[in-house]
């Protein structure tokens, strides 16, 4: 019943979308978002690996797209042997302002606990008293 009510109050909200501050990509860094698609993120992880001579790549993912990254990544060390491995977790909190579709309501501000996960693997071995 509660999500009934929350729900049918929610429909008199627009999600107001805020301007991310755009923090730069190291070449080698790919984020991985559940819209791209497994193959175009495998082959340009190949492609580092093998034509472009990056030493390492770094998997960065949040929320829904974790398991598909470690798909992604699991599939990439079958196919090029020898990869070293470190993988680290934690989360953030995002916060998601909602604007009134209707007059004399407040604006509404949520916060959500997002998971996240980053994946380096490395033709080189890596620090080896790391936990991941």
């Amino acid at each position: 019943m509660l999500c009934f009510s929350l729900c049918s109050q929610m429909d008199r909200y627009q999600r107001v979308e805020k301007p991310r501050a755009e923090t730069p990509i190291d070449e080698n860094e790919i984020r991985i978002t559940s819209q791209g698609r497994m193959r175009s993120y495998i082959s340009y992880a190949m492609s580092l690996l093998q034509e472009k001579g990056a030493d390492e790549i770094v998997f960065k993912a949040m929320g829904r797209a974790i398991n598909k990254t470690v798909t992604i990544v699991e599939l990439i060390k079958r196919r090029i042997v020898g990869l070293h491995q470190i993988t680290s977790i934690g989360s953030t909190d995002i916060t998601d302002t909602w604007e009134p579709l209707e007059e004399g309501l407040l604006p509404l501000e949520t916060t959500r606990h997002v998971s996240m996960i980053t994946i380096t693997l490395s033709k080189k071995e890596l620090d080896t008293a790391s936990v991941g």
